[in-house]
């Protein structure tokens, strides 16, 4: 039963094309999870970036941030690695669609009107990851093929 989970959690299909897909994602979510956790790369850190979430009306503010943070910053680590790319795959695209439903629906679909371009490129990379796994080369088909 076990090693069912385990297969279940980290079958992927054996494609090199996911790469592109985990790097580029993975950069952006990590990158974006540090600003709201660390204040790195010029973010706000959870202070500012949970006194924003707060005034937008998710509330607690600090908890949203703390879990939109932390769901962004690991979930991107996660896909860099290939490691339970599909869970983090629907962590993130969930991440994103309130994202794109609580801040960015009202104003359009372009970036340059804060709209949900960007928020729904990267809910699409999260789904395809969801479908096809980690890939070919990634820690999850080492794990997947061990509790074969």
């Amino acid at each position: 039963m076990k090693n069912s989970i385990i297969q279940k959690i980290t079958n992927t299909t054996d494609t090199i094309s996911t790469i592109p897909l985990r790097l580029s994602a993975g950069i952006i979510f990590s990158a974006h999870g540090g600003q709201k956790l660390f204040s790195w790369f010029g973010g706000y850190g959870l202070e500012g970036t949970g006194q924003w979430m707060e005034s937008i009306g998710l509330s607690p503010g600090y908890l949203m941030a703390l879990m939109a943070g932390s769901a962004e910053l690991f979930g991107g680590i996660l896909l860099i690695l290939g490691l339970l790319t599909r869970p983090a795959a629907l962590v993130l695209a969930f991440t994103m669609l309130i994202a794109i439903f609580s801040v960015h629906i009202n104003n359009g679909l372009f970036m340059s009107n804060n709209g949900f371009e960007f928020g729904l490129a990267l809910f699409a990379l999260s789904l395809a990851l969801l479908v096809q796994g980690g890939g070919k080369y990634s820690i999850d088909k080492i794990i997947n093929q061990k509790f074969k």
